[in-house]
Parts: structure tokens; C-alpha cells; sequence
């Protein structure tokens, strides 16, 4: 559903503690993912999840992501009213995420699930 939170990412430099604090909390199971990254992510419930990551070293603040219908015409729509996005970029077989800004520069995701998304093309 539009505007649904499906996703909440929390930067930690010390991922294991992260993920014993979040895990203790909610009782939550974290896994690597890819397996061997530093992005360690539990399910919430059926259509949400928190991912653990330590791929943004000293990076504070959650990030939350919203489920889209269209990640183009949804990026589009961020700068037509003031913020900033990155491309919509693939997580294959899952769907398509962008990382986006308010015009107070508060971030957050948009995420538009597609079992379809290519693995990205090496540059």
C-alpha cells in the first residue's frame, strides 16, 4: 500500500551490539544479507523488515522506507516538490529502492517491490 513503512534502517559501527540491542528488544533474528555484508536484516511482520547496517561508518539516524507504486514517478514527485533523490536503484528478485531527502533535509527511502529487478549491470 502507498505511503505504508515497509523498511527501517539503522546505522551502527558496531553492528553486532546493534543487532543484540534491537534483537533483545523486539525479539528479533537478524541475517547477513547478501550473506557476509555488513547489512544484517529481521522481519517485522509480513510486509516489514529492519535492517542492521554498518556500511555508512559513523552515520547517525534511522531511515525509514515507503512502499511506492511507481519508483519513477515517486523520485520525479520528490523533486517537483522540493526534496532530492538518488536514482532508483535494483535489489534483485526483490524490487527497487531510492534514497530521498525532504526540503529540511530529513531522509528516507521510497521502495517499490518487483520480484522482477534485474541485479544491477556492472559500470
Amino acid at each position: 500500500m502507498a505511503g505504508e513503512m515497509v523498511h527501517i534502517e539503522v546505522p551502527a559501527d558496531d553492528t553486532g551490539a546493534a543487532m543484540a540491542f534491537w534483537g533483545a528488544l523486539f525479539g528479533l533474528t537478524f541475517q547477513a544479507f547478501p550473506e557476509g555484508s555488513e547489512y544484517h536484516m529481521a522481519q517485522i511482520n509480513d510486509r516489514s523488515g529492519i535492517a542492521v547496517s554498518g556500511m555508512e561508518p559513523g552515520k547517525r539516524g534511522m531511515r525509514t522506507y515507503f512502499d511506492v507504486a511507481d519508483i519513477n514517478a515517486s523520485v520525479a514527485q520528490v523533486g517537483s516538490l522540493g526534496g532530492a533523490s538518488s536514482e532508483p536503484m535494483p535489489v534483485p528478485g526483490m524490487g527497487w529502492f531510492a534514497t530521498c531527502t525532504d526540503p529540511s533535509g530529513n531522509e528516507f527511502g521510497l521502495w517499490q517491490s518487483d520480484p522482477q529487478a534485474p541485479a544491477m549491470s556492472a559500470a
